[in-house]
């Protein structure tokens, strides 16, 4: 494990898992509650500054100490995940390359680059996770005839997403460079079906079985497209609850009431920095998960309309935060650092 990374904290021996339901605790004595309070008085006010807020829950030491929705929504609501799914894609490509199915650093297998001499040929597992395909692809959310994400997701790619993403052209050697690409999400959920021989069903039951049923995870609805790829760009709803158990596996290190799910390793290199993200990006990247939204050392999975799974090892603190705001997601992520700093 890097030196750089925290230490990941364990389940207090005393706090049951949260696999049937969520023990809660009142905020602890060293909470600064008064702040805190004031700060979700002002999240649910709904000011334009953040948005709409939906939900928000705080999970410290194993047990949910802050749950609030606002009016209109409940804890049994499933929300979209957006582009947290692109962190659960992680957790699935971790369990292929556990049972031997996958290299992470070996090249894809892609029909689209198959042709002698395709450059594209080297792209790696890794390249892919870290956003360093060098494939082209314009992450773009507006709808100005230059988004290939609401072309793949929305229009002529929607039924075969990694197809599409698979088919664009190089524009950068493999690895040498940082684009965010919800395409090459996509791409990696057909590969780990492809090396596990799974169809559509196959790899839905695949995901059940390794992932959500062995964490609690009841109510997730993951997407497909026509050609039966996970959307894993985008889409899986999940109860606020449930995102919660999903950070939960991670800030644990993979392991969950005596099993080891995901090796540790895994999740270290979901939280080592990539190379080559940009200066200009206010976070920085790791594999398919960001990098200290809330301070050094935390880590989060992050929808476009303001989704979060905060991680803060340091402070063995999750924060799950779900709402419409798609132009404020600056704002919104100053305020979750505020709210993880009254902990």
């Amino acid at each position: 494990m890097p030196a750089t990374l925290p230490l990941l904290p364990k389940q207090p021996e005393n706090v049951p898992w949260p696999t049937n339901d969520w023990p809660t605790a009142p905020l602890a004595s060293d909470v600064n509650g008064v702040r805190l309070q004031h700060l979700l008085d002002f999240a649910f006010s709904q000011p334009e500054e953040l948005g709409r807020t939906h939900a928000v829950l705080a999970i410290q030491g194993g047990r949910l100490v802050i749950e609030h929705y606002g009016n209109g929504h409940t804890a049994d609501e499933t929300y979209p995940s957006w582009s947290m799914a692109k962190s659960m894609t992680h957790a699935l490509a971790g369990f292929a390359i556990q049972d031997g199915a996958l290299e992470l650093s070996a090249p894809i297998t892609a029909p689209e680059w198959r042709g002698e001499g395709d450059a594209r040929a080297p792209i790696t597992l890794d390249d892919l996770l870290r956003m360093s395909s060098g494939l082209r692809f314009r992450e773009e959310y507006q709808d100005a005839g230059v988004s290939d994400t609401i072309e793949m997701l929305f229009g002529a790619g929607k039924a075969d997403t990694a197809h599409f993403a698979a088919s664009q052209p190089l524009v950068h050697a493999p690895g040498s460079h940082w684009l965010y690409s919800s395409g090459t999400t996509n791409i990696i959920a057909r590969c780990v079906a492809a090396a596990l021989g799974l169809d559509r069903d196959g790899f839905k039951a695949f995901m059940t079985e390794r992932l959500f049923s062995p964490i609690g995870i009841s109510s997730a609805i993951p997407k497909f497209d026509e050609a039966g790829t996970f959307i894993g760009s985008s889409f899986c709803f999940c109860t606020p609850r449930d995102f919660a158990r999903f950070g939960l596996l991670y800030l644990r290190g993979g392991y969950w009431d005596g099993a080891q799910l995901l090796e540790p390793s895994w999740v270290d290199h979901a939280r080592t920095p990539s190379p080559n993200v940009p200066e200009s990006e206010p976070m920085g990247y790791g594999g398919h998960w960001w990098l200290n939204i809330a301070g050094e050392g935390s880590f989060s999975a992050n929808g476009y309309d303001g989704q979060y799974i905060v991680l803060v090892p340091g402070k063995d603190l999750i924060l799950v935060r779900h709402g419409a705001s798609e132009l404020q997601k600056d704002e919104v992520r100053a305020w979750l650092k505020d709210v993880a700093d009254c902990f």
